[in-house]
């Protein structure tokens, strides 16, 4: 089960998803990406349900929808936050964690920073156009991508507008869940759900460059659970992108 990030999509999880799949008869693998309400193909709600208390529910429904008694977790900053509390309310649905470039401890300066650019522009001139926002906003994150990957990662995170240009691939009022946050505002605690992982093993991948999940944090985590695998991206920031060979791999090993 593969939870996209806030403001992120299915799209997120093409190429892992791709890797990790097989249809092979003896060792067959289902990968199933979800795109919580607001985003990508689900529909848009009421902005009062835009909650990780109301997606673990959606998550719980989809899970017994689909009978699937329990699965291995990628999630992608805000997704792992829900793998988290799904933890601490089903621990058997869980059998193994993937946490991408989020931890229990959230670093105030990366949240606020992502609140400050959420929703705010929605619409582009094109993908390249987005692209080159893209590059702007986020490039102290990945100081090192080429022009061709950043368009690659608009591609990701947009759709074509049929009234012209591209669109983000999100419902704007999702924004409003973390508009107006700054540094100085305490930043939310999920060290409870990190702990109700214990048992389960865990690999918490973290970009370089994040200002998100510090390797300090990272730290804490590997003290609090023995068996920790972990996994740093080098030149991405939050969040590493699982494009690249190395996060394919290591999260595909660690899966088997």
């Amino acid at each position: 089960m593969c939870l996209p990030g806030l403001n992120r999509n299915a799209r997120d999880f093409h190429v892992l998803a791709k890797s990790l799949s097989t249809p092979d008869e003896w060792r067959a693998r289902r990968v199933i990406v979800v795109e919580s309400r607001g985003r990508g193909r689900s529909g848009w709600a009421d902005k009062a349900t835009y909650n990780v208390i109301q997606e673990l529910d959606d998550l719980l429904v989809c899970l017994d929808s689909w009978k699937v008694g329990s699965a291995q977790f990628v999630g992608t900053s805000r997704g792992g936050l829900v793998t988290m509390l799904l933890a601490m309310k089903a621990p058997e649905r869980i059998d193994r964690v993937v946490l991408n470039d989020i931890g229990p401890t959230i670093e105030r300066n990366g949240l606020a920073r992502i609140a400050s650019g959420i929703g705010v522009k929605m619409h582009h001139e094109s993908f390249e156009a987005l692209a080159d926002h893209l590059s702007e906003a986020q490039g102290t994150q990945f100081p090192r991508m080429p022009c061709g990957k950043w368009i690659r990662y608009a591609e990701q995170l947009a759709t074509i507008d049929p009234e012209g240009g591209v669109v983000l691939d999100f419902d704007p009022a999702l924004a409003e869940t973390v508009r107006g946050y700054s540094p100085d505002d305490p930043a939310p605690d999920f060290w409870p759900g990190f702990q109700a992982l214990d048992g389960k093993p865990v690999m918490v991948v973290r970009g370089a460059y994040s200002d998100l999940l510090s390797a300090a944090t990272v730290e804490a985590m590997r003290r609090r659970h023995r068996d920790l695998a972990t996994l740093v991206v080098p030149d991405e920031g939050h969040a590493p992108l699982l494009w690249d060979r190395l996060s394919i791999e290591t999260i595909s090993t660690f899966l088997s």
